[in-house]
């Protein structure tokens, strides 16, 4: 079957960064925003971007998200000629299929990739929030006669160093790659997201892993193979909201922009929905001690106390005399009576028992999924 661009997305990160969160979950499927998870945001992009064939990578923990993503019909990717795949690490008679990189885990795909027959591939991450229009990236790869195309996003410059710093030319053609510089040229770091021709990084792949050279990493290896090379190498720049939520900070930060009403990512903007698996639940209920000021509050909720500036997933019970501030709590959580919550992440179906303080000040303030505080065994 033949395609124009096949998207991969790599969502088999374990996400170490985010603690209990990640535990016995995929960072991608980490909900974030009250009704999406952060899958969504990619899975999305593509949707609007009309790309109709989605490889997603998985590896880690990946239940939970291959039972969110399904066949893709919630983002309108399912269809005769079209549809998302999951792909998973297999066993072969050449031994162990594990993942162990970005670029190591495109080359273990390549008969998925090949039975596509794509023009482009797509190679994105399964963990940022934002809008992006791939197929305007697809036009400057094109204009370019690119090979290979990096989406980069100007940093502020005392962050560069925590990036993969993109050098280029006056062209925007990349002439140095450099990774986590000490003291880097400029400030135009890689989002992770590149357009390759397929026949090229196909070559590039089977022939470095038949002399033993592995290809693991796009940023460590490919991308430094492409500029030796003297192959076309393009930066694309984006200037929208972009959000690495792979740490705690960044994912309180995240969400807490989100509620804001001049918030950049826009999600109300009908012409770029974001889509999710959303399943049927009751409308939220708030009593008559009911306060909430500054909060999104999602169905099947049913609110008692005082929510501000908060978000509250769906099915989640706050009961009297309990306040809920400059927090994000997830699906299915269960918060006792006068208990005080504030500059905290709140995992999916935890139970929080009367009376419980949970406070962030110098670091966020973070409960784990299911994780059960201020309750008795004899209670729970």
């Amino acid at each position: 079957m033949k395609t124009k661009m096949l998207a991969m997305i790599l969502a088999g990160g374990q996400g170490t960064r985010l603690g209990k969160l990640t535990k016995d979950i995929a960072k991608p499927a980490v909900p974030f925003g009250g009704r999406y998870r952060i899958i969504d945001f990619t899975l999305s992009n593509c949707a609007n971007s009309n790309i109709r064939n989605v490889g997603v990578v998985t590896q880690y923990q990946p239940l939970a998200l291959n039972a969110h993503i399904g066949n893709g019909a919630s983002w309108g990717i399912d269809g005769i000629n079209s549809g998302v795949t999951i792909l998973q690490p297999y066993s072969s008679s050449e031994g162990g299929k594990w993942f162990e990189g970005t670029a190591h885990a495109i080359y273990q795909n390549i008969a998925y990739i090949d039975q596509m027959d794509p023009q482009y591939v797509l190679v994105l991450s399964g963990d940022h929030i934002y809008k992006m229009d791939y197929d305007l990236m697809l036009e400057a790869h094109e204009e370019n006669n690119a090979s290979l195309t990096v989406a980069v996003i100007e940093v502020p410059m005392d962050e560069a160093s925590r990036f993969g710093i993109m050098n280029t030319d006056e062209n925007d053609r990349i002439i140095e790659f450099e990774e986590k510089p000490e003291e880097p040229k400029n400030n135009l770091a890689s989002m992770g997201i590149y357009i390759f021709n397929w026949g090229r990084l196909r070559n590039l792949l089977v022939n470095s892993y038949s002399k033993d050279d592995e290809m693991l990493d796009f940023g460590k290896h490919v991308i430094p193979a492409y500029l030796e090379s003297g192959e076309n190498v393009f930066a694309y720049r984006f200037n929208g909201y972009w959000k690495d939520v792979g740490t705690i900070d960044s994912l309180w930060e995240a969400n807490m922009e989100f509620i804001e009403l001049d918030n950049e990512l826009d999600i109300s903007d009908r012409s770029w929905r974001i889509y999710s698996k959303n399943w049927i639940t009751p409308p939220h209920f708030l009593t008559e001690t009911a306060q909430v000021n500054d909060s999104l509050v999602n169905d099947g909720c049913y609110v008692a106390g005082k929510i501000k500036h908060s978000i509250l997933s769906s099915e989640v019970q706050v009961k009297e005399g309990s306040v809920v501030e400059d927090s994000f709590i997830m699906p299915g959580v269960t918060i006792g009576k006068n208990v005080t919550i504030k500059k905290a992440i709140v995992g999916e179906n935890a139970i929080i028992g009367d009376n419980a303080v949970v406070i962030g000040e110098e670091e966020i303030a973070v409960v784990g999924n299911q994780e059960v505080i201020g309750v008795k065994k004899d209670e729970d």
